[in-house]
């Protein structure tokens, strides 16, 4: 068991031993699954539109897809065989879709993208008791999890622009990508966040299918853009 702290990020991640050969980052390994032994299953919780539940500290996921509607998948820098979609926390009262915009530049490089959809509630995970002591100590806060607010983002540069790198403002957090089926990404996803991103991706489902009309953008009005998170 390893609490690894990323940034702002810690997260803790329980997983048995992988074979380095079959990590590449242009084919996702073979299916892990990470459990824990006394592991319980994590409660999940549907918060309202407007605001998460008391308690959980504000936090956005992005649902990265490129035109084939495969997910983009990055694995934790010292953590080999641990995968994850890009997420990060809200700053203050920033608005979850430029948090999300932010998140993506820091964690990945790609700017070239475009909000299809997004599920229109919050999401919660709690903590497992050790990981909530141990951030909790380290944050100075009482937060029992995260609430996420998760957005399906559409690829539309080249690969070339993704850099794991980031823009360069945040240390990066992620030594491998590439692109995957919704199973895999469940499938390697550490278990306490797995039932968040099985609601996150049976969500998304519609607008992940061949002859999806999320071809195009189906949010209306104005969309925050990385020139307006440019000074």
């Amino acid at each position: 068991m390893v609490v690894a702290s990323f940034g702002r990020r810690p997260v803790l991640f329980i997983w048995p031993a992988i074979n380095r050969s079959l990590v590449s980052p242009t084919c996702p390994p073979r299916f892990v699954r990470f459990a824990s032994p006394s592991a319980k299953p994590s409660k999940l919780v549907a918060a309202s539109m407007e605001n998460p539940p008391p308690g959980y500290r504000r936090n956005v996921g992005i649902c990265l897809v490129n035109p084939e509607n495969k997910i983009f998948s990055a694995s934790r820098l010292d953590i080999p065989g641990a995968w994850q979609m890009p997420q990060g926390g809200v700053d203050g009262e920033e608005d979850p879709r430029v948090a999300a915009f932010r998140e993506l530049k820091e964690e990945t490089g790609v700017t070239s993208a475009e909000i299809l959809v997004e599920v229109p509630y919050w999401l919660t995970y709690d903590f497992p008791p050790e990981v909530r002591e141990k951030l909790n100590k380290q944050w100075g806060t009482d937060w029992k999890g995260q609430a996420q607010k998760w957005f399906l983002f559409r690829f539309t540069g080249k690969e070339e622009e993704i850099n794991l790198s980031g823009d360069g403002s945040e240390k990066p957090e992620f030594g491998e990508w590439t692109w995957m089926t919704p199973e895999q990404v469940i499938e390697l996803a550490v278990e306490f966040k797995k039932p968040v991103y099985e609601q996150v991706l049976q969500f998304f489902k519609p607008h992940l299918q061949p002859d999806s009309a999320s071809q195009k953008k189906i949010i209306s009005g104005d969309q925050p853009s990385f020139g307006d998170l440019t000074p």
